[in-house]
């Protein structure tokens, strides 16, 4: 949802997404902090798990106004955005003990994009992370071929 879209709309979105078809999954993310800083918070989560709509997980540096860690469906949608900092590896590396956490909780479709603002480093990032997630959960998940 746009960054000026606050919970005082929270009725219009809840008409929105009883109507939104089941058999086609959605995910959503609010950006604006009265999200998560407000009562609205546990409405906003009542009405996605009750729809079945998946509440993306935004994790970016400088934004922790907004990091939520409940999942509202057994789908996982993390947004990684990156620093472009060697911290980055770090805070990657801290994902994989949260998966498995939701794995245990009967998390079964995770999706995870990575992006930062200089995209040229983001694939390093990809890297990194898969590797250690083949590693931690005994995946073969292919790595991306980076042009440089």
């Amino acid at each position: 949802m746009p960054g000026n879209f606050k919970p005082k709309f929270i009725d219009r979105l809840a008409k929105f997404l009883e109507q939104w078809p089941n058999e086609i999954p959605l995910a959503l993310e609010v950006c604006h902090a009265e999200w998560y800083n407000s009562e609205a918070f546990n409405e906003f989560h009542e009405i996605l798990r009750k729809n079945k709509i998946t509440h993306i997980i935004t994790d970016i540096a400088g934004r922790r106004d907004i990091l939520h860690m409940r999942l509202s469906t057994e789908t996982a949608f993390i947004r990684f955005n990156g620093a472009n900092h060697d911290s980055n590896f770090t805070r990657l590396d801290g994902w994989l003990d949260c998966i498995e956490s939701y794995h245990r909780q009967g998390l079964k479709n995770i999706y995870f994009f990575v992006h930062q603002n200089l995209e040229k480093a983001s694939p390093l990032l990809s890297v990194h992370f898969i590797k250690n997630f083949n590693a931690r959960f005994e995946t073969d998940l292919s790595i991306p071929k980076t042009p440089y």
